[in-house]
């Protein structure tokens, strides 16, 4: 959904020279490079385990997924989540969003406006004509309260607690959200999320974690990953990615992932559906029968046998493969080198009331849950 920016992939050349798969135990970051304190509160990396071996570092800076260790087809574990070494490595002028909770509005708002109960508001305009993923100081970028436990299935989890008070980034209500992540016996990232507010406002919330199944240093471009998701319709959108209100059949399109589809199979020749040197990043409607919590996409990396499976109960999820920054071809170092699959509502959502409603209202409780799983074969 964000395209990763120079100094961001540069630093994939730190996480190259720190992070190394092996058999047995994963290489963990230290969490002493992640100790700080932000506006007087504190910050710091949490591991989860199972007793599969499978781990999840978390910080409490905007609830970023630093890394997950899985184990491939060969029993060794790899890290298949894009992330960095240090705290500071997440402090770069251009806001990449990197495995971050993103809120309160993930995805886009049309010219940074919308009307809620006959009264327009008018937020940070942070992404061309637009506003992003929350706007200038989003969820990614608060100190949320943290503590760990360990739920009645005996599975290690991060509760993580933010309170945005009425008017931060120009959104109304002061909302209260509550977002836990779990690694469960059987290999999954948990991620469910809960909000209240005491006023009428709008509200969205993902994770834009970035992965790569071929683990390791993430040099390895994503393109040979193939792709399936379960989705009939999308929702087209203009030259800045705000919907145009459509929702489209997929059927005869390029970005038709019905069937497992390697990433660069279709990046590689022109479509008028996308950009294809930029690559994927579009909303898809889950296809669902029910409102609960469905697979809505699966990605298998050949080369290491690891199988990624989303499930989700959020109307949408966006597909975003993007390219490297570093340079403009296809043969530079690191192209194309993650993807993205962000479990949401619709972009700009607000604005169409034809698309599910993003409104909260006093007394009501956002309840949304992703689960990322992992196997190989």
């Amino acid at each position: 959904m964000k395209k990763i920016f120079p100094l961001c992939m540069a630093l994939l050349g730190a996480v190259s020279c720190c992070k190394k798969t092996q058999p047995g135990e994963p290489a963990l970051y230290s969490a002493a490079d992640f100790d700080s304190t932000i506006d007087g509160k504190a910050v710091s990396l949490y591991t989860l385990k199972n007793a599969n071996g499978m781990a999840a570092q978390i910080t409490n800076y905007g609830g970023i997924i630093v890394d997950v260790w899985v184990p491939a087809k060969d029993g060794a574990f790899k890290d298949v989540v894009l992330g960095y070494p240090k705290l500071a490595d997440y402090f770069v002028p251009e806001n990449t969003f990197a495995g971050a909770i993103t809120g309160r509005y993930a995805n886009r708002i049309a010219n940074g406006k919308f009307t809620l109960d006959g009264k327009e508001y008018s937020l940070a305009i942070n992404n061309g004509p637009n506003t992003l993923h929350g706007g200038i100081v989003g969820f990614s970028k608060k100190v949320w309260d943290a503590r760990t436990f360990t739920n009645d299935a005996g599975e290690q989890a991060l509760e993580l607690i933010y309170v945005s008070p009425d008017g931060e980034e120009n959104f109304p209500g002061t909302l209260t959200t509550k977002v836990v992540y779990t690694v469960t016996v059987d290999n999954q990232l948990r991620i469910d999320y809960t909000a209240t507010t005491d006023a009428p406002t709008v509200l969205n919330l993902t994770n834009h974690a970035y992965f790569n199944l071929h683990g390791g240093d993430h040099k390895t471009s994503v393109n040979s990953h193939r792709v399936t998701i379960n989705a009939d319709r999308y929702t087209p959108t203009d030259s800045t990615l705000i919907p145009t209100g459509e929702i489209a059949s997929l059927d005869g399109s390029a970005l038709d992932f019905r069937t497992p589809t390697t990433i660069g199979e279709r990046v590689l020749g022109p479509d008028s559906a996308f950009n294809y040197r930029d690559g994927y990043d579009h909303n898809y409607v889950i296809r669902r029968s029910s409102p609960d919590v469905v697979e809505a996409a699966e990605v298998y990396e050949p080369s290491t046998g690891i199988v990624m499976t989303v499930l989700t109960d959020t109307p949408g999820i966006q597909f975003f493969t993007g390219k490297s920054r570093v340079q403009q071809d296809e043969t530079a170092p690191f192209y194309r080198s993650a993807f993205a699959l962000e479990a949401q509502n619709y972009p700009d959502a607000p604005n169409h009331p034809d698309f599910p409603s993003a409104v909260l209202r006093p007394g009501e409780t956002y309840r949304q849950t992703t689960v990322y799983g992992f196997s190989a074969r």
